[in-house]
């Protein structure tokens, strides 16, 4: 029998607002990039092979963090989870699947009032600003 991670001490707070999140992708998509070079460094810059490659490496780590600590490691660094809309754990599927939803970007640029992208809207997920995150802002 396989065991789900140890919740991570989350309490949602706030929502995140888009510059934490634009900062957090932006700080995952990097992390994908400088892997694949390492990983795949016979795999030329730009070609369709590598960014195959960089786009498989994203959606493995924003499903395995959030699956583990409940944010990827740009969210984490930017002090957001992502969690169900009444603060619980999502489930390894719902994170697959809002993980797809973001890579294939039009879900992830359309959000409503609240600021949930429509990732967030269909597993039933939101991204808050967490207590005693990475980093701190008044």
């Amino acid at each position: 029998m396989t065991s789900v991670p140890a919740a991570p001490a989350v309490t949602p707070g706030e929502s995140a607002g888009i510059g934490r999140r634009v900062v957090a992708i932006c700080l995952d998509w990097l992390a994908s990039i400088l892997l694949s070079r390492i990983i795949f460094g016979q795999v030329a810059y730009g070609s369709a092979e590598g960014s195959v490659a960089v786009l498989l490496l994203f959606a493995a780590e924003v499903i395995i963090f959030t699956w583990l600590m409940s944010a990827s490691f740009g969210q984490r660094i930017m002090g957001i989870s992502v969690l169900r809309v009444d603060g619980g754990r999502l489930s390894l599927w719902r994170i697959a699947l809002r993980t797809l939803l973001i890579c294939l970007v039009i879900p992830a640029l359309v959000y409503d009032s609240e600021g949930r992208g429509l990732q967030d809207r269909a597993v039933g997920s939101a991204v808050f600003r967490t207590r005693g995150g990475a980093v701190h802002s008044p």
